[in-house]
């Protein structure tokens, strides 16, 4: 019956909005030895909150839990051949009368379930990062994911391709987690680009796919593909003449839907007039 009282703690401890706080009591029963009538004054003794030892050697194993308001569950161990109703009565009495007392005490310590978080409670959050931030947010290889597992005590699930669970193991974590997603997450690093806009970018990588580029500081380079930089077909970025650290214009397309990255291309200005050219480099 412990279990039902610590449990009851517990959830209300925790926040749980249960209705009422629970307590139970065992009560136990001692017949004499050889009485043919054990409903005979003296012949029996009825036992309030009874040990293993008690429980073992006695003649019922009597439990009964409830709330203030009445009684919630009844079970009983009878060794005897039979029960008196005055001995049932009697032991349901002393029950209710002892789950009285100890609702008493349990109420001396929480009355009613905590409506105030405490800072050692664990917190799970749902998370919705934008497709065009995924990449930054994951970072290569998932490096911003592992690094914010390691120094927070943070895990994060993914649910769908935009929705994250994330789950702190106290509020101080939490707090920490918070401000690492928010800074990975800012918007203040996301100049608005316009679709169909010509753009300067800065070549920061050569690969042999193509060259990574930024349009703005601060920026997750994005990659041109060779396929996007000339109208002829190249195996490498550098048979024509790309180096790091060049200014190339390029056209944007807008973001995949699925992945988020960005679309731009170097061949389809090299045939129209490129006159209109942005430069966010000083943004």
């Amino acid at each position: 019956m412990a279990t039902v009282c610590g449990g009851s703690l517990a959830l209300m401890d925790a926040g749980v909005p249960i209705i009422s706080p629970v307590a139970g009591v065992a009560i136990g029963l001692v017949t004499k030895q050889g009485s043919e009538n054990i409903d005979e004054d003296g012949n029996y003794c009825i036992l309030t909150d009874i040990l293993g030892i008690e429980d073992y050697l006695g003649d019922m194993d009597f439990k009964l839990a409830g709330t203030k308001k009445g009684i919630t569950a009844l079970q009983a161990d009878i060794k005897i051949p039979g029960l008196p109703l005055r001995i049932v009565m009697e032991a349901v009495q002393q029950a209710t009368d002892a789950k009285s007392d100890i609702m008493n005490i349990m109420c001396s310590t929480i009355r009613q379930p905590r409506a105030s978080k405490k800072d050692n409670w664990p917190i799970s959050e749902k998370l919705t990062v934008p497709a065009h931030k995924r990449l930054r947010f994951i970072g290569l290889g998932g490096y911003n994911i592992k690094k914010l597992m390691a120094d927070t005590g943070v895990q994060l699930s993914q649910i769908d391709e935009e929705n994250y669970t994330v789950f702190a193991p106290n509020h101080t974590a939490w707090e920490e987690a918070k401000e690492v997603i928010e800074n990975l997450l800012s918007e203040e690093k996301d100049p608005v680009l316009e679709f169909g806009a010509i753009y300067t970018a800065k070549i920061v990588e050569i690969r042999e796919t193509g060259v990574m580029v930024t349009l703005y500081p601060n920026m997750q380079p994005a990659l041109v593909h060779n396929s996007q930089l000339d109208q002829r077909k190249i195996n490498h970025p550098s048979s024509i003449g790309l180096d790091v650290g060049m200014e190339i214009t390029l056209k944007y397309f807008g973001r995949d839907p699925v992945n988020g990255r960005m679309r731009l291309s170097r061949k389809v200005l090299q045939s129209i007039n490129t006159s209109v050219v942005q430069n966010l480099g000083d943004k």
